[in-house]
């Protein structure tokens, strides 16, 4: 099993579609894969038009260890699980801080997936704290999406001085740029830059209207615009990714 988290300093940087995406595609591919669903924000959960089963179920099943059965959902796609966000999520910081030895509490959490699935694809919330502490550490690679600013450009640096201050395996951390406009100077200069620096994949995804219709259509790419320029991007992505993976 492999574990994948979408992860980013920032919000509004494409995580959640990617995270929506590859998942997709990797059950498509005929892996089992789930999906979870850690931003209370709950865009993935959206997507894919689930709502949890329990009040509270990711806090009881972070916390207590509570059946697998009660916070997994099947969603209308073969191959693809999916753990909903609910409200409990906004406070999962806390119940980690206030659990012993919980540094490394969402990696024993996730061993009980083991034996079920080949792929688990996390959506991360924005933020460095105890929870993005947590989800590096359970993940085998941590996906970061990033836009060809200067901004991005210093949020990419901090993460990688968290890792280092945290003592985190810097090997996991993996980017791809996403919202790419390649009319604009700064995005071939900065992409130029930074692919120099190996954690990127070649592929990206550019700035595209289908990847924003998602929403409207509460569906991966795939699903609605298999033949659009934005699904072939994903696959090419997802293909890139699954060769460094496997």
């Amino acid at each position: 099993m492999t574990t994948i988290a979408l992860y980013n300093l920032k919000g509004g940087v494409g995580k959640t579609a990617g995270c929506v995406n590859f998942a997709y595609l990797s059950a498509l591919d005929g892996y089992d894969t789930l999906l979870w669903d850690l931003d209370p924000q709950g865009s993935t959960t959206f997507y894919y038009q689930v709502k949890p089963k329990l009040k509270g179920g990711i806090k009881n099943f972070i916390t207590q260890s509570s059946d697998v059965e009660e916070v997994v959902m099947t969603t209308d796609y073969d191959h693809l699980d999916i753990i909903p966000a609910d409200q409990s999520a906004k406070s999962l910081d806390i119940m980690l801080d206030e659990m012993r030895n919980s540094r490394k509490r969402l990696k024993h959490v996730i061993q009980n997936f083991k034996k079920d699935y080949d792929f688990i694809f996390m959506d991360c919330p924005p933020g460095l704290s105890g929870l993005a502490e947590n989800i590096i550490l359970a993940a085998d690679i941590v996906l970061m999406p990033v836009i060809p600013t200067t901004l991005s450009v210093r949020t990419y640096e901090m993460v990688k001085a968290f890792f280092k201050e945290k003592e985190l395996d810097l090997a996991k951390l993996t980017c791809f740029f996403t919202m790419v406009d390649l009319r604009k100077t700064m995005h071939n200069e900065i992409m130029e830059t930074l692919y120099k620096d190996k954690h990127f994949f070649q592929s990206y995804i550019p700035y595209l209207s289908d990847v924003e219709k998602m929403g409207i259509y509460q569906a991966p790419v795939e699903v609605f615009a298999r033949s659009s320029y934005a699904a072939q991007c994903y696959r090419d992505l997802w293909a890139e990714i699954k060769e460094g993976v496997l």
